[in-house]
């Protein structure tokens, strides 16, 4: 019962890490998105996919050697393999839940953007609704990939991993 503890234990400490490390990488690919579409005048869905592989590559930097420091029987180039191969799928889950979400939350902010300046939020008024739309369907499919990533990697990836 201990070892069953100890082991749950250290999973818990694992997820924790990786949602660290998801966090460090979402500002990542916001700040990138952001920085791409909104300043540099990219379109939103190939700034979505650029940011998304800038976030990779800092998520798995940060996996390899924070998360799971005891994964080291699989050779580097296996493991930068494998997590590629899973984020491209992550990918492939991520591009369409953007594109198919981006417009209707483009227009939902349209409606709601004036309505919480009348709240008494005027800061609100600094925000474009493209902008916030946009942000909001890079959020959704954030979260969505997430669990995949972390599934997937956990016992694929890192699989040599106590």
């Amino acid at each position: 019962m201990n070892d069953e503890n100890s082991r749950i234990r250290r999973e818990l400490r694992r997820f924790l890490r990786f949602g660290v490390v998801g966090i460090i990488g979402a500002v990542v690919d916001f700040g990138t998105f952001n920085l791409l579409a909104n300043v540099l005048g990219v379109a939103s869905l190939i700034a979505s996919m650029l940011s998304f592989s800038a976030a990779v590559t800092s998520n798995f930097l940060w996996n390899r050697f924070w998360t799971y420091p005891d994964s080291r029987s699989k050779r580097l180039h296996q493991q930068v393999l494998q997590f590629a191969v899973v984020s491209a799928i992550g990918l492939a889950i991520r591009t369409p839940v953007f594109a198919f979400t981006e417009k209707p939350l483009v227009e939902l902010s349209m409606n709601i953007l004036p309505r919480l300046a009348d709240f008494g939020l005027p800061m609100i008024t600094l925000l474009k609704p493209d902008t916030l739309g946009s942000n909001l369907a890079l959020a959704l499919a954030i979260v969505i990939v997430l669990f995949w990533n972390f599934g997937v990697n956990r016992f694929w990836t890192y699989s040599d991993a106590e």
